[in-house]
């Protein structure tokens, strides 16, 4: 069987915020929801992947090794205005290159993520 990434895992220190969260802004699906080493832990579909978030607040308040999770939606625009909308903070303009166009913004616990939207075929 080949190798295939799975899932990241992260922590949360309000889970159901995180949740309510991914499944307003990138429609996740929760695909299981068990108890685990004495924790709550959740897996949530995001498009084609996967996201399994911890009961437990980070252990640290840096990004330690992770530097940002990758997002692909199909309309940008929309999205930016929504988050707005709603009292999210960009922390730049967006920015266009030459395929594509993305901006940055801040989840709970601090998890940055790249917002992105392809201008063709990626």
């Amino acid at each position: 069987m080949p190798t295939r990434f799975h899932h990241a895992h992260l922590f949360a220190s309000d889970l159901d915020a995180t949740l309510a969260f991914y499944e307003r802004w990138f429609d996740a699906v929760v695909v299981a929801d068990h108890e685990f080493a004495g924790a709550r832990n959740v897996m949530v579909r995001v498009g084609t992947g996967l996201l399994n978030f911890y009961d437990q607040p980070p252990k640290d308040t840096g990004r330690n090794a992770i530097h940002h999770l990758g997002f692909q939606v199909d309309d940008l625009a929309d999205l930016i205005t929504r988050m707005q909308d709603a009292g999210i903070a960009l922390r730049s303009p967006v920015r266009e290159l030459a395929v594509l166009d993305y901006i940055m913004i801040e989840a709970p616990d601090a998890v940055l993520l790249e917002v992105f939207e392809y201008k063709g075929s990626p």
